[in-house]
């Protein structure tokens, strides 16, 4: 056995498609951040580059330590995180950091980091739906005994999360109902909770209208109204129609890294628009490369499903890779103007702090999932071998 092998449990090409995206993220993030250099650091161009580094590279080491642990811990360490992830999101809605009409944000004590709550919610209701429904196989067909007490928690957070982040709610709301779907839970099930939170929705925006409340109604209103009516009045439009000329003028092989001309204008080339700035610099080519990558990991993700024979791990291992690749697609739609502005980063791309790492958390289970399998292989292997 090789030292990689030793040491880098799992799949093999989930760790060579998460070295393949670092790399990039660096390239992209270096070339995309030097009108931010210039406007907050006098110029010095190293100092977004040195933070990113030094941030994916907390995010490998997380991804590592997380990968060495047997994903039943996992299971152990779901419902602790539902418990501790509530109270945060009330938090965070009431009293967390304002930006753009939205509570995304909350900073912790003492060390000052800021986070995004939705990002730890995303993982732990994950770990949280699977392990409920993991439980609940011999019954899952019982409407009350099974399927109530599935969906409480999703509408629990996806009700919190949705005031300030929309987005985020939806695609959280979706991967939800994957697992279900995965899960077995009825078809009946799954179509009537759909239906109850489209209706939940505009009960909520009828309400926020009768009471007068605002907050971020507006902004999702006018996003899908300038996308509809292909206008340029705000913002988000605005950067669409700069990530278009940026697609446009990168061709099939693009400029050249760091020869993008867009990153001067775009407002966040190096986050919610990077893909953009890909295309630019390495041209059609270097977008399609990267999006084969998140579906090859979507892919691996797959096999190890149909390698595992326990629920829980087939459910965490598909809701983490779900919920990444779904969110990369929809950041890259809104970059080509397929969807509306959502300000959705890309996984592992697009330059961030505990984004990243919860992305790293997240392929480290679906790695750890991997390795336990692999493991188990290898026992069989060399008991027949002895026999």
């Amino acid at each position: 056995m090789t030292w990689l092998e030793t040491h880098f449990k799992g799949d093999r090409t989930i760790w060579l498609i998460v070295i393949l995206l670092s790399f990039i993220s660096t390239l992209a993030v270096y070339s995309s951040t030097g009108t931010l250099a210039y406007k907050y650091q006098s110029g010095n161009t190293e100092y977004y580059i040195l933070k990113h580094a030094f941030i994916l590279a907390f995010g490998f080491g997380l991804m590592y330590m997380f990968h060495l642990a047997s994903y039943t811990v996992y299971a152990r360490f779901a419902r602790l995180a539902f418990i501790i992830t509530v109270p945060l999101l009330i938090l965070t809605l009431f009293m967390g950091t304002n930006i753009n009409d939205a509570n995304r944000w909350i900073t912790l004590p003492i060390i000052g980091l800021s986070f995004q709550t939705s990002d730890l919610a995303k993982l732990s209701l994950i770990l949280y739906l699977a392990r409920l429904i993991s439980k609940k196989q011999e019954s899952i067909n019982d409407f009350k005994a099974s399927f109530v007490p599935i969906v409480i928690p999703v509408f629990i957070v996806c009700g919190l999360i949705l005031p300030a982040n929309f987005s985020t709610a939806a695609v959280l709301f979706s991967t939800s109902m994957v697992l279900m779907f995965i899960g077995r839970v009825p078809l009946k099930f799954i179509f009537g909770l759909l239906g109850t939170a489209v209706l939940a929705f505009a009960l909520f925006i009828g309400i926020a209208k009768l009471v007068g409340y605002n907050g971020r109604i507006s902004t999702w209103g006018s996003r899908i109204e300038n996308f509809r009516s292909k206008k340029s009045t705000d913002e988000g439009d605005y950067q669409v129609q700069q990530a278009k000329i940026a697609i446009a003028t990168g061709g099939i092989f693009g400029k050249g890294p760091g020869q993008s001309a867009q990153r001067n204008f775009l407002p966040h080339p190096y986050s919610d628009f990077i893909f953009a700035i890909i295309i630019e610099e390495y041209g059609l080519a270097g977008g399609c490369f990267v999006v084969l990558l998140y579906l090859m990991l979507f892919y691996r993700a797959i096999q190890i499903v149909r390698r595992t024979e326990r629920a829980f791990a087939a459910m965490i291992t598909i809701g983490c890779a779900f919920s990444l690749v779904f969110q990369a697609l929809i950041n890259m739609a809104v970059a080509v103007h397929i969807f509306p502005v959502t300000g959705q980063p890309l996984p592992m791309l697009s330059m961030g702090g505990t984004s990243i790492w919860f992305t790293s958390f997240a392929i480290g289970i679906i790695l750890s999932v991997s390795s336990e399998i692999d493991k188990k292989v290898t026992n069989k292997t060399a008991e027949v071998a002895v026999a």
